[in-house]
């Protein structure tokens, strides 16, 4: 009922349900420090996306999704162009904790996206997904607040 699926849930209730997360990581800074929160959405909205689909596979990728991520490691304000898709949560877990696999599906095998300057939404490497490092900088943390 909390997960924001147009089927059985409401956009006000995962919006709640998030807000609940992001203040009990506000009310324990300890463990705040050194949390990531990747918030996504499981529906693109439509059956049309202006956007660039890879095909990854026979079915190819869907069409674009939002995915926020905050952390006191995010670059924060800033928009990436990588190509991903929900796969890509895997490819950083597994990268950051040094892992194999943790999925059939992860689809681990592809690189991360490589683009030209002037056309940064289709890899030139494809098929490729990104892993997301480089929506964080962890040579240094900022301490902000989620929400404000």
């Amino acid at each position: 009922v909390l997960d924001g699926h147009p089927s059985s849930s409401k956009i006000d209730l995962f919006e709640a349900y998030v807000q609940n997360i992001l203040d009990a990581l506000d009310a324990n800074p300890q463990l705040k420090a050194t949390t990531a929160v990747f918030i996504t959405w499981d529906e693109a909205g439509g059956y049309w996306d202006s956007g660039f689909v890879q095909p990854i596979d026979f079915f190819g990728d869907g069409p674009r999704i939002p995915l926020l991520i905050l952390s006191p490691y995010s670059t924060g304000g800033k928009i990436s162009h990588a190509y991903a898709d929900h796969v890509s949560l895997d490819k950083f877990i597994e990268r950051n904790w040094k892992l194999a696999p943790i999925s059939d599906r992860s689809r681990d095998n592809l690189p991360n996206p490589v683009a030209k300057v002037n056309d940064p939404y289709v890899p030139t490497n494809m098929p490729a997904l990104d892993d997301l490092f480089g929506a964080f900088d962890f040579s240094h943390a900022v301490n902000q607040p989620f929400t404000e």
